[in-house]
């Protein structure tokens, strides 16, 4: 049976262009591509790839093609489901899609329930129509593939509702338990069962063989059990019942093994020839292998969040490797098919779809392979590279493919058969040319370039540390031995090396293996700048050539705070002269550069003023909502902020600020956050403002990933909020701390509210000195320049933390008297019950690192009122700034 010949009632329907069946999906592939070329720039850019490919490309896909393979087997009357029904169909579909694609990313949760919405009314409305063409058909074979479909199309309801509830916002823990469900659901389910159905009867049509005589019944039999082990699988993801979900994932793959028995027999009668059988063999292997590393992973992980700690590779094995493969295969053979005009046109669609099809089956999977092994990133970041090429020369090949055969129908359609030309010697010419050799040549040139890349991978490595190359070794006062001693260190999660130091034979070569065991941050090894590992993620490993060694030296890890944490790996040289030096360079030499190092050292200079279109960081307090529940994503970034006149520094910040955004809540509101560490280095988060055990939500995350920290503010204050990661003086230091601030029951409304959060500014990475500066709100004098402002006879309230992470605060406003004061919890001053009594005022609110509370006061008459640290050693560098009364 060949799905790719319609009958003659159906021609002109299916035959020719369709702008909805063939552009969109085109559309989101080219999306997609170019989402990976700017994906540095691009916020939420991995979570919109994927979902472009699966939702966008996929989606579309599976709706259109299921439609005509059910077309094709059921053989009903043209006006069940006519195309401008589906065209009304596919574009809801897509309106739905792009407002999941905004709502998510802008945090929108609205408008992702409206588009996730759309996209499960078409996906219903495609299943109903389903149902109404095998209602309407008459009895007959394989109409298995198109329950099927309908199956499908029962799960990808239940994937975009836990979609949306992801969106919403969740605990940690069923943050992790959705995540799971939510892939395993769509991947497996919609798109996994599709796949599977579709496979019986197109993959032989595609070697153009018949297909296994057990092939309908295998699938009859399979399809209860995929569409049970999935269910369990979600139950279990959902109840956190790790036993359920891994019993139903190998029920699910033990099913797709059995169904999946009725491609051999094809192959083995007639192995792949053409770029759609490689592409559909490979997505399908793909397939099996991203299923394995599931179950792995549900069988070795500690509990459910773990599981979903780097998923990204067992995404990109599925979305990559399996789906978008198995799709461009797939329609490599169907769009010839369906464009028709005979075995003429139909080889030259396969030609063109063949165009270095070989290069392209392995320059995506071999590389895809290689770069989930433990390489070096700059050969990883050579080998994606690749496998984007090789998936993105699909567009192209496409649209080439298309103009081919639209006019190679068009003149077969204007000339003149031939009447003394046997139509036989013409399906015989085709079917030579539809079978050629294999292309050793493509094969060849595919393998090159992993080769070439796996090359460039090591060359590529110092341009993405900011370093330089490689060069010789220092030159040494010993005589070269000509032995090699080579030893393995790990970097460990406790900020240290094992092991930390060595014993090395004066005059040996030394080469170091150094490979990361953590996997909340990255770790490098430096000893110059010559001699340094690029940063390592989890399961990456890098070789270090020290060369000749003569004398004691010491290397540590560049990443911010780790030397200080005692991460150093020391090098103990037998037998060096007495008076040989040390290799190891003066303190402060080297070391961190660009990116990954230490801030050039600055001092205020007392002359220098901000400009005067400067615009200071908004200290106004957000106003209340009525929102009990508070979802907030903050994502970690490294940004170039100007933290003092003249002075730029890397900040690292939460929500793109230093500090991360003012929080406001009451007590009892519940608060929902989402981490995302998008720096270079690991981080995490702990609020002062909830009170819960901090292994889990406290964690350190590598960066890609992400978490959810779920809280609840049972008390009121202003509260800090920062990254725990060790060092923790350093990461505050550098920008990562806010505020919280949970109003007292019954707080008298006043006429302005101000947030200042006080904090200190190193030049370097040790907090050990005194702090170059001192800012309120992250910057130094920034409310000189860009004043407070208030009117006379207004009641101002100043909310203020002191975030450290070393200094004491003594705010102070001056010309001002404040007669109330509410610190760590309590009155001192004012309040109800007027504590104090009536006349009583305070000058100053004192407050230690990690502490807070606020003040009120009334301004009399106009004029400009300083603030500032009373600490004056301290508000002279910079935490000082006007309030502007009128």
């Amino acid at each position: 049976m060949s799905l790719s010949t319609p009958r003659p009632t159906q021609q002109r329907a299916k035959g020719g262009a369709w702008v909805m069946r063939d552009r969109p999906g085109l559309l989101w592939m080219v999306a997609a591509v170019i989402t990976a070329v700017v994906h540095p720039f691009v916020p939420d850019s991995t979570w919109l790839m994927v979902h472009m490919i699966a939702l966008g490309a996929l989606t579309h896909s599976i709706m259109v093609w299921s439609t005509h393979f059910t077309v094709s087997l059921l053989k009903n009357r043209p006006d069940i489901d006519l195309r401008a029904t589906q065209n009304r169909r596919l574009v809801l579909l897509h309106l739905g899609i792009i407002g999941v694609l905004i709502g998510v990313p802008t945090t929108w949760w609205w408008f992702t329930l409206v588009g996730a919405s759309a996209v499960v009314l078409a996906v219903l409305w495609h299943g109903w129509q389903l149902v109404r063409r095998l209602r309407g058909a008459l009895p007959g074979r394989f109409r298995i593939v198109v329950h099927h479909y309908l199956a499908s199309a029962a799960f990808l309801p239940v994937g975009a509702t836990l979609g949306v509830l992801l969106a919403r916002g969740q605990s940690e823990e069923m943050h992790a338990r959705m995540t799971l469900a939510h892939s395993l659901v769509n991947v497996l389910g919609w798109v996994g069962i599709t796949v599977a159905g579709t496979l019986i009867t197109l993959w032989p049509t595609i070697l153009r063989v018949r297909m296994d005589p057990a092939a309908e019944k295998r699938a009859t039999q399979a399809l209860p059990a995929l569409v049970t082990g999935l269910s369990l699988a979600l139950v279990g993801a959902l109840a956190g019942w790790r036993w359920l979900l891994l019993a139903g994932v190998l029920g699910y793959l033990v099913a797709l093994l059995w169904t999946g028995r009725s491609l051999i027999a094809p192959a083995r009668a007639k192995p792949p020839m053409h770029f759609a059988s490689w592409s559909v063999a490979a997505g399908a292997a793909w397939f099996l292998v991203g299923i394995v590393m599931v179950a792995w992973r549900v069988a070795t992980a500690p509990d459910m969040a773990a599981m979903t700690i780097g998923y990204g590779r067992v995404a990109a094995v599925l979305v990559v490797g399996f789906a978008l493969q198995v799709l461009c295969g797939a329609l490599s053979h169907l769009v010839p098919a369906v464009i028709g005009g005979g075995p003429k046109v139909v080889r030259v669609g396969i030609e063109a779809f063949d165009r270095l099809g070989m290069t392209r089956i392995v320059i995506i999977n071999v590389p895809l392979a290689l770069s989930l092994m433990p390489v070096p990133s700059g050969t990883r970041v050579v080998l994606t590279t690749l496998v984007l090429i090789g998936l993105a020369a699909f567009i192209p090949v496409m649209l080439v493919g298309v103009k081919r055969l639209v006019a190679a129908r068009r003149e077969v359609a204007t000339s003149t058969p031939d009447p003394r030309r046997d139509p036989r010697l013409g399906r015989a010419e085709a079917a030579r040319v539809l079978d050629p050799p294999f292309p050793r040549t493509q094969f060849m040139a595919g393998v090159t370039l992993v080769a070439l890349a796996l090359a460039a991978g090591p060359a590529l490595q110092p341009v993405l540390d900011g370093g330089s190359g490689p060069v010789a070794a220092p030159a040494t006062s010993v005589s070269p031995t000509g032995e090699t001693t080579t030893v393995e260190v790990v970097a460990q999660e406790d900020m240290s090396y094992s092991p930390s130091s060595i014993e090395v034979p004066a005059g040996d070569r030394l080469v170091i293996e150094l490979t990361s065991e953590d996997g909340s941050t990255v770790h490098d090894l430096y000893f110059d700048d010559e001699h340094r590992t690029p940063r390592l993620t989890k399961g990456e490993s890098a070789t270090l050539d020290l060369g000749v060694v003569g004398a004691d030296r010491q290397g540590w890890c560049t990443v911010t705070g780790h030397r200080a944490m005692g991460m150093t790996f020391d090098v103990d040289v037998i037998g060096a002269p007495a008076d040989a030096a040390s290799d190891e360079p003066p303190p402060g030499a080297g070391g961190d550069h660009g990116d990954h190092g230490e801030e050039p050292p600055f001092a205020l200079d007392p002359g220098a003023e901000w400009p005067e279109d400067h615009r200071a960081h908004d200290a106004t307090l957000p106003p209340l909502t009525d929102e009990r529940t508070h979802r907030v994503t903050l994502r970690v970034q490294d940004l170039q902020v100007e933290v003092a006149p003249g002075v730029t520094q890397t900040r690292w910040t939460f929500g793109d600020t230093a500090p991360g955004p003012v929080l406001h809540g009451r007590v009892g509101d519940e608060f929902v956050i989402t981490l995302v560490n998008d720096g270079s280095i690991g981080h995490s988060i702990d609020f002062h403002a909830g009170a819960l055990a901090p292994d889990r939500p406290m964690r350190t995350i590598a960066p890609g990933e992400e978490l959810t920290y779920t809280f609840t503010a049972e008390r009121a204050g202003i509260w800090m909020y920062h990254c725990a990661t060790m060092p923790m003086a350093t990461h505050i230091a550098k920008g990562m701390h806010g505020a919280v601030v949970i109003e007292p029951p019954d707080l008298p409304e006043v006429d302005r509210s101000y947030v200042l959060t006080a904090s200190e500014i190193y030049a370097g990475e040790s907090t050990d000195e005194a702090p170059a500066a001192t800012t309120f709100n992250g910057r130094a004098f920034q409310y000189d320049a860009d004043q407070l402002s208030a009117k006379v006879g207004e009641r101002v309230r100043f909310w203020v933390l002191d975030a450290g992470p070393d200094s004491p605060l003594s705010f102070h406003v001056i010309g001002g008297q404040f007669d109330t004061v509410w610190q760590e919890g309590a009155y001192r001053v004012g309040g109800p019950g007027r504590v104090g009594g009536p006349d009583t005022g305070s000058q100053a609110l004192a407050l230690l690192p990690g502490q807070g509370g606020f003040v009120e006061l009334s301004f009399p008459e106009p004029g400009h009122y300083p603030f500032v640290n009373h600490v004056m050693t301290a508000g002279e560098k910079g935490a000082h700034g006007i309030v502007h009364v009128r």
